[in-house]
C-alpha cells in the first residue's frame, strides 16, 4: 500500500529548544523516501519517530548553516552502519560541496552504501527525473546560496468503466488501448480522463524572491520557513526569512492545498500566533503549524 506523509523531525530555528529539535524531514512518497535538511540530532529523531536508515533514498539539503546540516554526518554514518541495501542520491548547492565531504567524511567509518553526489546549481535545475517523478531546484534569496525543491508526479490517464463498457472494450483490450492509444475507432480520450499528478514544495531559508511562488505553484503540500511572524518583518528580511503571513500569502496565491508552516524562532512562546497570521493573510485551504515527531499526510488526489 502507497504512503505519501511528511514526517516532521524538526522544527527549530537556528537553535534547538526544550521543544524542538533542529530541522529534519522525512517524506515518504510511496515506497521512497527523501530526506530534507538533516541537522543536529536527526539521527535520535529518526528512532523517535519510528524512521529507519533504510527509509532514505535521497538526502536534499537547501543550504549549509548548521540547523540544516549538521547531522548530514551522523545520518550518512548511519546508513552505512545499518548497510541500507540500495544506493543514496544527495543533493546540495554545488558551491557547498566542500562543505558536504566534510561533514560526509567527518570521523573514521566503513563505507558500505553508495552515496552519489547530485549537486544543484543555477536559478533552475532539474535535481532527478524518474517514472514516478521529477525533482526541482529553484534558488532562494540568503546570505549563503540556498535552494527549494519541488516534486512533481507526472499525470496519468484515469480509466472510465462506464465509457469502455459503452464503447464495448473490456479485457486485454484495455491494456492494448493504453498502450497504443487509439483501438477500432476509439482513441484513449474517449473513454479515459487525466489524473493530475500530486505536487509538493519544500522551501527553508529565504526572504521573498521569485524562486518561492514558483516552487508553490499548484502544489498539494507546501512546507516553508515562516521563521517570524508580522511583527517583524524587517528582521525576517535582514536574516533571509519569511514571515507567517508572506508565507501564507504565497500559499494563498499559487493555490496550495496544505500548508504546512515550520522553522520557528526561539522568541515566539505560543504557535497559535504564527496559525492565526496565515488565516490573517487569507490562506483558506489546510493549515499545519509543524511540531517534532507528528506525520502529515498528503491530501487526497483531486478528482
Amino acid at each position: 500500500m502507497s504512503v505519501r506523509e511528511l514526517v516532521v523531525l524538526g522544527t527549530a530555528s537556528q537553535v534547538p529548544t526544550r521543544h524542538r529539535n533542529h530541522n529534519g524531514y522525512l517524506l515518504r512518497w510511496d515506497g521512497e523516501g527523501i530526506l530534507f535538511d538533516p541537522g543536529e540530532g536527526t539521527q535520535r529523531q529518526m528512532l523517535r519517530a519510528g524512521v529507519a536508515a533504510h527509509d532514505v533514498n535521497r538526502i536534499c539539503v537547501t543550504h549549509f548553516h548548521g540547523d540544516h546540516s549538521l547531522g548530514l554526518a551522523g545520518v550518512i554514518q548511519r546508513i552505512n552502519l545499518d548497510r541500507v541495501p540500495h544506493p543514496v542520491t544527495a543533493h546540495y548547492p554545488a558551491s557547498g560541496r566542500h562543505f558536504f565531504d566534510r561533514l560526509r567524511y567527518a570521523t573514521a567509518y566503513r563505507e558500505t552504501v553508495e552515496l552519489a553526489q547530485v549537486p544543484v546549481e543555477g536559478e533552475h535545475a532539474v535535481a532527478a527525473a524518474t517514472g514516478a517523478y521529477t525533482l526541482e531546484a529553484r534558488r532562494l534569496s540568503h546570505p549563503v546560496e540556498s535552494y527549494g525543491y519541488r516534486l512533481i508526479e507526472p499525470d496519468r490517464r484515469r480509466m472510465l468503466p462506464a465509457l469502455l463498457a459503452e464503447h464495448g472494450i473490456a479485457g486485454p483490450d484495455v491494456g492494448r488501448l493504453q498502450r497504443e492509444g487509439a483501438l477500432r475507432g476509439v482513441t484513449l480520450a474517449d473513454v479515459s480522463e487525466t489524473r493530475r499528478g500530486q505536487r509538493f514544495a519544500f522551501v527553508m531559508d529565504t526572504r521573498l524572491c521569485d524562486g518561492v511562488p514558483a516552487l508553490a505553484e499548484g502544489c498539494d503540500m507546501l512546507v516553508i520557513e515562516s521563521t517570524f511572524l508580522d511583527e517583524d518583518v524587517r528582521l525576517a528580511e535582514d536574516h533571509g526569512h519569511l514571515t507567517a503571513g508572506q508565507a501564507a500569502g504565497v500559499a494563498r496565491d499559487a493555490g496550495v492545498r496544505h500548508l504546512v508552516l515550520t522553522h520557528f524562532s526561539q522568541r515566539y512562546a505560543d504557535p497559535a500566533d504564527f496559525a492565526r497570521q496565515a488565516r490573517g493573510a487569507g490562506f483558506e485551504g489546510e493549515l499545519t503549524i509543524a511540531a517534532d515527531l507528528t506525520r502529515v499526510p498528503l491530501p487526497k488526489r483531486t478528482p
